[in-house]
Formats: C-alpha cells, structure tokens, sequence
C-alpha cells in the first residue's frame, strides 16, 4: 500500500505552473501533527496485521517546511513499521543537521528539478538554486550507508523549455547520485494561464518516445533507472493530441491512496470532491482495510467526470519501465 499525503500548501518558491507558487495568493493548510500520528499508528498496526507493506509518502506543497516532519517520520519508521518517503524541491537540504536526518527519516527521498542550472533557477524562481540543490542531493548520496536507503530518486516536468535538456540533466542527475530518473508532463490545471506555451506538442512526445530507449540504455549503464513504460508514454502522447483515455476501473491499476492537507482519502487527487472519505471516520485496523472497497463502491455509485480522461500517472505505470 502506497499513501500520497498533501501535508501542506506551503511553499517557498515560484513556480509558474504550480497551484502552490508562493506568489499565488491563497490559505495557506497545514496538516494536524496529531492526527496523521493517530492515522499512521493505525496503518502500522494494519501492517502487523496483515504483513502488508506500508509506504507514506509526503508531498505539498513543501513537505519540508511542515514542522516535525523529520522526528515524526522518523518515528513512524521505528515505531510502527512503516516505509516513509518525501518529494521535496530541496531548498532546506543545505540547512545544518537537514540531511543527515534525512537520511535516517526516509526510505525515498524525490527531488524536484526540471532542467539545467539557468531554466531550472528560472522557472522555479530560486536564483543559485542549480548549485545549492547539486551540493545537497550529493550531500544526500554520500550520507547514506552503502547499499541502505535512503532511495534518491529525481522527478522532471516535461515542458517545451525542459524536454531539449532532458538527455544532458539526466546526466548530470547520474553525477550527483541518484537511483532513479521519473518524470511528468506539464499538466494544465494547476495554472492554466502557463499551459498554451508550455505543454508538451504530439511532436515533441514522439521525439521523447525515439529517444528514450538509448536514454535508458546509457543511465543504465551507469547505474540510475529511468522510468519510462509504453503505457505511460502513450497517456503522455494522447494527452499531447487531445485524446482522451477513460478508466472505469482504476484499483487494478493504481498501487496508491491519495490524502489532502483537510484530511480527505480519495483513490487520487483528482477525485476528492466526488468520492472523498475524511480520515476521521477510520478509526480502527478494520477500517484501514476496507478504505479501498468503500472508494471503489462510491467511484462505481456515482463516476467522477474526471475518470472519463484520467490523468493519473499512477495508474499508466509511471514507475514502469
């Protein structure tokens, strides 16, 4: 089991295509400390019970700006069991003490970088960024014990400014040390005022989809995987040309659960306003077991508009090879 938890809308930089860019002006939510304690308590007892892997993911946001997450992720790991992960833009990395504790915190730890040193400094507003970031990840790798987590994995988002470095940053990423390379076309709803000139063309996905077998030879080579499945290249593609991809059946398909920073599990993000469940209503192991079948009646009861075109990465095996 798989759990994406939005911890917080915060953020600290500026990113053009993002809904939580800093100059963005909206609430700005933070998840109760105490009740993802109580809900993680509870899916490490599910673990005991059944013997099912737990992974918690955090995302934002800036998961790292969401205070305690270090200690309480730590402890979720010693405590109860669980694996936990976090996709951060790695601006507190080279804070005193941040990555050593990351790396007894987190068995993932996913850096957000989208493109070499100046595009990547430019739309993320961080000047100085590329540096500060390169010496933090290497930071990340070298503290690691040899062969333990914590797993570094770097994710991309594909835009018509980022796709032309992608080969080049795929081999500076080799050089810092991550594992693995995953990446996400640019989506539309976040800012749709940024989309028009950035999204990516069918011609461009084509051209991804040429170059990508030598790209994932060549990282091969050197020991970092690139995830990049024929059926996550065709939802790229038929988004690119317009062509909707409908799912009726997603739990097949989809390994995670998604929880926002209210406190609502959904099947995805994309989902929580048609079938959301609030987290208050699991209470004990049973519940956590049976979270999937209630999602899955209320999808069945009354299907979400979304799912007629279903952008969901998880769900066309974006972690596929």
């Amino acid at each position: 089991m798989i759990v994406l938890w939005r911890l917080t809308t915060a953020c600290n930089l500026a990113c053009g295509f993002c809904a939580y860019d800093r100059r963005v002006a909206m609430p700005r939510v933070q998840v109760d400390p105490a009740e993802v304690e109580r809900f993680c308590a509870l899916l490490g007892a599910h673990r005991a019970a059944t013997g099912e892997d737990v992974l918690v993911s955090w995302l934002g946001g800036e998961p790292m700006l969401w205070k305690g997450v270090l200690a309480l992720s730590r402890g979720l790991r010693e405590r109860h069991g669980l694996r936990v992960s976090v996709t951060t833009n790695g601006t507190t990395l080279q804070r005193p003490g941040v990555a050593q504790a990351m790396v007894s915190a987190f068995d993932e730890v996913t850096v957000s970088v989208d493109a070499l040193a100046g595009t990547h400094e430019r739309l993320r507003g961080w000047p100085g960024g590329w540096s500060r970031l390169a010496d933090g990840v290497r930071r990340l790798a070298e503290l690691r014990p040899e062969r333990s987590p914590p797993r570094l994995r770097a994710n991309v988002v594909l835009m018509r400014d980022t796709l032309p470095e992608f080969a080049n940053l795929c081999d500076r990423l080799a050089d810092w040390g991550v594992d693995e390379i995953t990446f996400n076309q640019l989506g539309g709803r976040d800012r749709p005022e940024f989309h028009p000139g950035q999204a990516l063309r069918g011609e461009d996905v084509d051209a991804l989809r040429r170059d990508i077998p030598a790209l994932v030879a060549r990282m091969a080579s050197r020991g970092v995987r690139v995830s990049a499945s024929e059926p996550y290249l065709d939802r790229l593609s038929a988004t690119a040309r317009g062509h909707a991809i409908a799912v009726e059946d997603c739990e097949p398909l989809r390994p995670t659960v998604f929880i926002d920073e209210h406190g609502r599990i959904a099947s995805c993000s994309f989902t929580l306003d048609d079938h959301g469940i609030p987290i208050a209503d699991v209470k004990t192991v049973e519940d956590v077991a049976s979270w999937r079948a209630r999602l899955t009646q209320r999808r069945r009861a009354t299907p979400a508009a979304v799912c007629r075109d279903c952008p969901s990465t998880q769900v066309f095996a974006k972690f596929g090879t």
